[in-house]
């Protein structure tokens, strides 16, 4: 017996943006058993998703026509409207019917109105922007900061994270990735400037790791980003031009609420000195890098 289309859209879920944490967190749900369809404007992201079992799409009107339920994890506001052809007629025909979980990071106002949208359109809208980067994203253990939604868009985000966090209406969820990412970045600025202030007194950097990983002050974060910095090694986790978009948020935010933001005005400033020497698509611990060019020897 023909299993009903109607029955397929509520247990489907769809899944658009597959990048360095889109396609590990739409893996987790693939290998978890979620019925999954997929999409990407880069077809090559979409192959490890085929071979764990999730249907790839042609393109973006595929995935809505086919889930009930659809995530987006895409870079930045102008992608989403681009890819959900916001402003034009095809956004209501889209999203009517579905309920929409932004899982990106964006302005709180830009998530906000989008939301308006949505429902206007007669769809459900949930954010759901995650702390973690791509180490905790491969193995499942983010944190969700949840805003709309209720308990079924949690069971479905279940399999990509360890603990998910309600953060009333939206865009309260948002909100809460920025102060979160503040205390993120502002940290792993300061180990990189610890690494840098150690390496220019001759100090041994395995011997600061050890020191650190002792002492009240670590955390999985100094752990990974100070073995990254013992090392040098700036394989991507979160990548320089991500956090400095982020730090761009956060200001951004403060601004508007007339807060003082005094770290992440420096930090901001520090990642894109870095993006602007070439280096925006490495680890953010190569933040040292710029450390290391304001220093006068």
């Amino acid at each position: 017996m023909a299993t009903p289309a109607s029955y397929r859209q509520s247990v489907t879920v769809g899944f658009v943006g597959l990048g360095v944490m889109g396609q590990p967190m739409a893996l987790n749900l693939a290998r978890a058993g979620t019925d999954l369809i997929v999409w990407n404007r880069s077809p090559e992201r979409t192959v490890p998703l085929r071979e764990a079992g999730a249907v790839v799409a042609g393109d973006v009107a595929e995935v809505f026509a086919t889930a009930g339920t659809i995530i987006l994890m895409l870079a930045d506001d102008r992608v989403i409207d681009h890819v959900l052809g916001r402003g034009t007629g095809s956004f209501a025909k889209l999203v009517a019917g579905r309920t929409v979980v932004h899982m990106g990071t964006t302005a709180p106002a830009y998530s906000a109105g989008l939301a308006a949208d949505v429902i206007g359109a007669g769809g459900a809208y949930a954010e759901a922007p995650v702390s973690g980067s791509r180490g905790p994203a491969e193995t499942g253990d983010l944190v969700v900061m949840i805003a709309g939604g209720g308990p079924e868009v949690e069971d479905v985000l279940r399999p990509m994270c360890r603990e998910i966090v309600r953060c009333g209406d939206v865009p309260g969820a948002l909100l809460m990735k920025l102060a979160v990412n503040t205390f993120l970045i502002s940290m792993v600025t300061g180990l990189a400037e610890s690494f840098h202030f150690a390496r220019r007194h001759g100090l041994d950097p395995a011997t600061l790791l050890a020191a650190l990983d002792a002492g009240p002050m670590a955390s999985v974060v100094s752990r990974v980003k100070g073995r990254k910095l013992r090392d040098r090694d700036f394989d991507v986790q979160a990548a320089i031009r991500d956090v400095l978009y982020n730090s761009r948020l956060v200001v951004g935010a403060a601004r508007q609420a007339g807060i003082a933001s005094p770290l992440l005005d420096v930090c901001r400033d520090l990642y894109a000195e870095t993006d602007a020497a070439g280096f925006g698509g490495e680890d953010m611990a190569a933040v040292i890098r710029a450390l290391e060019a304001r220093s006068t020897r």
